[in-house]
This record gives C-alpha cells, sequence and structure tokens, in this order.
C-alpha cells in the first residue's frame, strides 16, 4: 500500500476543512432560538444562578455549537479524508463507508469520530450491517474483514460478541493506508488553514448571538430587565395543545357562531 503524497494529503484536508466551516455556518445561519430554548433545561439555569440574558444565550449556543461540531467534523472531514486516503471506494451499503478490495480480501470498513459515540445498541446496529454485506459476498469467496474506525482516541483490543474488530486512533489510521504516521500529518497539515476560516465563523456567532439576545429579552424577561422564569419554563416544559384539539374547538366554535346567526 503505498503512501499518500504529503502535498496530495494537504489539498484533502484543506478541501475537508472548507467543507466543515461551510456547514457550521449553515448550521449557525438556520439555527433559531425557540428550538435550541426547546432542548435546553431551564431549572439548571436557574439553578446555576444565572441573572443577565447574555449568560443564558451565550451557554445556549456554545453548547449548541459544541454539540454539533462533533458530528458535522466526523462527516465533513474524518469520512472525506479517510475515503480519499486510501485505496477504497465509498460503499453503497448501508452503515458502510469505505469498501476495499483485493485479491482475496475485502474489507468493510465504518468510520467513526471516536470510541464514546459507539454505544452497545449503535454496535447492535453496525452488526448487522456488516452481517448483511457478508451475505451479500458469499458467493464472492474472498476473507471478509469488517472495520469499525475510530479516528481518534484509543479502544483495547479484545474478543466480542460482533463480527467486527475496533481499530482506534494511530492503529486505524496506519491500518487504513499503510503509514504509522498518518494520525499526526492529519494535524499537523492543518497549519495555518484554521485561523483563516476562523474568523468568518465568529462574526456569524456574534451575529447570533445579538439576534438570540433581543428575541430572549422581549420574550422572556420583564420589563425591568429580569428573566421571566416561569413564562421560560412554560414554554420549555408546559403541556401542549394536540392540534386535534385546537381543530375540534375551533369547528365548535364556527358551528356556535352559525347557530346564533341563523337565531337572529
Amino acid at each position: 500500500m503505498p503512501i499518500i503524497d504529503p502535498e496530495r494529503l494537504e489539498s484533502i484536508i484543506t478541501s475537508a476543512l472548507e467543507d466543515f466551516y461551510k456547514r457550521r455556518l449553515d448550521s449557525i445561519d438556520k439555527l433559531k432560538l425557540n428550538d435550541v430554548l426547546k432542548r435546553k433545561n431551564p431549572y439548571l439555569y436557574r439553578a446555576i444562578g444565572y441573572t443577565k440574558a447574555n449568560d443564558i444565550v451565550e451557554e445556549l449556543l456554545s453548547a449548541y455549537i459544541i454539540s454539533s461540531d462533533e458530528g458535522m467534523f466526523g462527516g465533513a472531514f474524518f469520512e472525506k479524508v479517510a475515503l480519499e486516503s486510501c485505496e477504497g471506494h465509498e460503499s453503497g451499503n448501508d452503515s458502510i463507508d469505505i469498501e476495499i478490495h483485493s485479491e482475496s480480501t475485502v474489507k468493510a470498513i465504518a468510520v467513526k469520530s471516536g470510541p464514546s459515540v459507539f454505544n452497545s445498541q449503535s454496535k447492535k446496529r453496525q452488526d448487522q450491517a456488516f452481517q448483511k454485506f457478508f451475505k451479500i459476498l458469499s458467493k464472492v469467496q474472498k476473507q471478509f474483514d469488517p472495520i469499525v474506525g475510530y479516528c481518534y482516541g484509543n479502544k483495547k483490543s479484545s474478543k466480542t460478541k460482533y463480527i467486527f474488530k475496533e481499530l482506534a486512533g494511530q492503529v486505524f489510521w496506519e491500518e487504513l493506508t499503510g503509514d504509522s504516521e498518518f494520525y499526526l500529518k492529519l494535524i499537523n497539515l492543518m497549519g495555518d488553514k484554521p485561523q483563516e476560516h476562523y474568523p468568518v465563523f465568529r462574526e456569524a456567532y456574534g451575529a447570533t448571538v445579538n439576534l438570540f439576545l433581543g428575541e430572549f429579552i422581549k420574550e422572556f424577561c420583564f420589563d425591568d430587565g429580569r428573566i421571566d422564569w416561569e413564562k421560560l419554563v412554560k414554554f420549555n416544559s408546559g403541556r401542549k395543545i394536540e392540534k386535534s384539539t385546537k381543530k375540534k374547538k375551533s369547528a365548535a366554535k364556527k358551528k356556535t357562531t352559525r347557530e346564533k346567526t341563523k337565531k337572529k
């Protein structure tokens, strides 16, 4: 397996970072304050002692960015780099990202960001996907090598009830590319590119903070500036009226109005 040329790898990394930052900008541009508020814990914010709307808005956005970045980075950066740095091709099979075919072996690889995001239920579904692909390959009569690859972290090698093996960090990248130093090249070849993208994102982030702050003060603060915690909790956790109930009430109201009109 030939080791990838540094210039080509740098080009792949540059393209992957551009895709990642584009996704970040698209995500924050489409974000709505109410959507974020519905998913957060207002009791926790009250218990922490937040008194400023700005603190809550900053915390909401910061938590959202941290959570969404992990998933976006995995898809935009890790998966792209993994696919373009190996001798395989993109798989058309469910839950499998890369296939590498040789004369005697078929490697099926599922690319994951890190070990902590892959729980027992996920492993079970992944195993089923590999089993399904194995049945398709049964007529080919080649050795089947299913791999779950974690792009960072460490993973202990151990026997499991699943048919796939798990590789992480340096071990995974070396298995994929044949280069024991690949995992270090990934970080080094980023160079100054993140700093080139960061100012644009930071400007969009600041604009969103300002927008959300205005909306939050308008909707969830008293006239004197204090946070209306009761209104915030009602929005977040209050009983929602079913649409069907609303329609029934509306229809009943219209019927009553018609009846009153006829009597007149």
